[in-house]
């Protein structure tokens, strides 16, 4: 018998009861959406053509932008629409089964932690908290500062005022640091107090932040619905006490609340 010429593409699992079909294509563009249920939990999913599988398990594929973009984007907006309408558990782009029965099988083994899962979302949303840097422009506004209110106390003798000023500038960078370091744990605190949940994600290079700007921390939330406009309340503050430190926050959301899913 030949194989079946499709494979099982998923998104993302959800709730039976709130989730009976959803509308659209899958990341081909082509294939409809179907809904695979088992007792409350539903499975979101396509069928993908298996000539369309290999690309992501292929180096070159993944490294297109233009190709692994659109795909992206295409599973990110059907896990969004189905959130609109249900707690979801969403799944890495490319997760594929090789046939209804194996994505089944799946679900049948891992019932459990899917229903824990949704319910522990149910009514919570992912927030991302980034916060970016200007060093070089901080350094200098704080040392700035520093011998502004030290001057007078400097030597007139060129070699050593050069010397003193360094040290200065030396000093003023560390507090700078230390300063920084301390709000931001301040604030982690206060918001981990809003939120269910908080975990640390990737800090990202300079080079992929751009602008000038480092990557100082990358935190991502669960929050309760109704605790959300407290949250946003405490990011704003917070970014009026980082200003003079050239410290901006970053809010976005809500998503998809991949980082606080069980490992399947």
């Amino acid at each position: 018998m030949d194989p079946d010429p499709e494979a099982i593409y998923l998104f993302c699992f959800a709730r039976s009861a709130l989730i009976s079909a959803v509308e659209g294509n899958g990341v081909d563009g082509k294939s409809s959406l179907f809904v695979l249920t088992r007792g409350d939990i539903a499975a979101v999913a396509s069928s993908l053509p298996r000539e369309e599988c290999g690309g992501y398990s292929s180096e070159e594929k993944m490294m297109d932008l233009a190709w692994v973009g659109l795909r992206a984007y295409r599973h990110e907006e059907v896990i969004e629409r189905v959130m609109r309408r249900s707690p979801v558990l969403p799944v890495r782009l490319g997760t594929i089964f090789g046939s209804r029965q194996s994505l089944w099988g799946r679900m049948e083994e891992h019932c459990g932690t899917i229903g824990h899962f949704l319910d522990r979302v149910a009514d919570k949303e992912e927030w991302s908290v980034k916060g970016l840097l200007n060093r070089s422009r901080a350094e200098e506004e704080y040392t700035g500062g520093l011998l502004s209110s030290q001057s007078e106390r400097l030597s007139a003798s060129p070699g050593t005022r050069y010397l003193q000023e360094r040290q200065i500038r030396k000093k003023g960078a560390h507090e700078l640091h230390c300063l920084v370091r301390e709000r931001c744990e301040i604030l982690a605190g206060e918001l981990a107090r809003i939120a269910e949940e908080m975990r640390e994600r990737k800090v990202l290079s300079r080079e992929a932040v751009g602008g000038g700007k480092e990557m100082i921390l990358n935190w991502t939330f669960l929050v309760p619905r109704d605790a959300v406009r407290d949250f946003r309340t405490r990011i704003a503050l917070a970014n009026e006490r980082f200003a003079a430190q050239g410290l901006v926050l970053e809010f976005s959301g809500p998503w998809p609340p991949y980082s606080f899913c069980p490992s399947l």
